[in-house]
């Protein structure tokens, strides 16, 4: 799947290009809107991006992860080197000092990424902050074409494109929005 990038400070627009995409075949799951004014967003009735994706914090906690297990293998290895496993504590202290480690190493890399915005979203920062709004549409290559004939249609901004979000979330996303309508 590819995602294309458009921009736009009307909500009116984007309401339209989504609901024109809906009718053609393409998903809800595959259309967000990214905007720092999320009270009009809810208004326009598109599917936004929930806050916690704005963020940076799965990128950071894995990140994290990392760090913590390289943290954990140099205190199991330093315990084993030094003999220090020899003692009447044995392994137990090291595994349990490992285990918080690679826990705060990942708990201090989401945190840190709490504070800056997705990688994918910061070529926006600009525009958001104008107060314009980015739509962008995750399209499978048959859908390409279909994609190009609405934004044509429409005033929007080309601006650019990237990877997007794998078959499988969008999949999982479909099918928890599907399980929420039948609450």
């Amino acid at each position: 799947m590819n995602r294309h990038y458009y921009i736009s400070d009307n909500l009116d627009e984007l309401e339209s290009v989504e609901n024109e995409l809906e009718a053609r075949g393409i998903s809800t799951e595959q259309i967000h809107v990214l905007s720092e004014r999320d009270a009009e967003v809810q208004q326009h009735h598109v599917h936004d991006v929930p806050s916690f994706l704005k963020r940076d914090v799965v990128n950071s906690g894995q990140l994290g992860v990392a760090v913590g297990v390289l943290l954990a293998a140099i205190v199991l290895i330093g315990a084993y080197l030094t003999g220090l496993t020899q003692t009447a504590a044995g392994w137990l202290p090291f595994i349990f000092l490992a285990v918080v480690l690679v826990g705060f190493a990942t708990w201090e890399g989401s945190l840190v990424g709490l504070q800056r915005p997705h990688n994918a979203f910061r070529q926006f920062e600009g525009s958001l902050r104008e107060g314009k709004h980015v739509l962008f549409v995750d399209v499978k290559p048959t859908q390409e074409a279909l994609l190009d004939q609405v934004t044509s249609l429409h005033h929007l901004e080309l601006a650019g494109t990237g990877s997007a979000a794998p078959d499988w979330a969008v999949a999982i996303e479909r099918k928890w929005n599907q399980f929420r309508r039948m609450m």
